[in-house]
């Protein structure tokens, strides 16, 4: 990962179309999350295989030793993780882009987009949850794994005594307004976790700071 951005390649190859783009929030050119980021990739398939060992473990190495000077331009960036139809890697370090459409709506959108991706690679990137009286409801279809971002969230849930239901297609049945709740939110390997602009709430805002504290910690953990 070059200091400049450009991209660092598995093996100095160079890379064929993307079948696969990870993208993953940096704080302070750390990578929060870096272990569940990691063993999300491994259970992630590329036009029908899993992500190899071998391309973790580089994955891996490179985290831990070279991020911290290709994320100089960009420390509070995006650590993109691309990988071809070969089944080849590169890494690169982009800006962070906060979200612009933050609506039910708009969250919606971009959950829809994660499901289709995950319909072939096994994994969402983005989730949508919702409240239900003392209950989460996550929109993660029993046939894929969790995202690292994912996989927090339900952690962290679970240690507040929450008790979190996965429902398939829960984007849909919000989106035709046949399941009742009282709030909504995103949760993004990218983003973090979003509540809904018109239909937010104290549960998601909690998870929000839950997110932006650990964030905190990262960059701490850097100075």
């Amino acid at each position: 990962m070059a200091e400049d951005s450009e991209l660092m390649t598995e093996e100095g190859f160079e890379l064929g179309a993307p079948a696969l783009v990870c993208r993953w929030r940096l704080a302070g050119g750390a990578l929060p999350l870096a272990n569940r980021h990691l063993r999300a990739l491994a259970q992630r398939t590329v036009t029908g295989k899993l992500v190899s060992p071998e391309l973790v473990a580089w994955a891996k190495q490179h985290i831990e030793q070279t991020l911290w000077r290709g994320s100089l331009e960009h420390p509070e960036g995006v650590l993109m993780l691309i990988i071809d139809r070969e089944g080849r890697a590169a890494m690169t370090v982009g800006p962070y882009e906060p979200l612009k459409r933050r609506s039910l709506g708009g969250l919606l959108h971009r959950v829809e987009s994660s499901h289709r991706e995950a319909e072939f690679t096994g994994v969402a990137p983005e989730t949508l949850w919702v409240v239900d009286g003392d209950s989460l409801i996550w929109g993660n279809d029993r046939d894929f794994d969790s995202s690292g971002s994912s996989s927090l969230i339900e952690d962290l849930a679970h240690t507040m005594g929450i008790r979190v239901e996965r429902r398939e297609l829960l984007h849909e049945d919000v989106k035709r307004g046949i399941l009742p709740f009282d709030e909504a939110f995103l949760v993004s390997d990218e983003h973090g976790v979003v509540p809904a602009s018109d239909r937010g709430g104290d549960r998601g805002r909690r998870f929000a700071q839950s997110y932006e504290s650990l964030l905190a910690k990262v960059r701490d953990g850097k100075r």
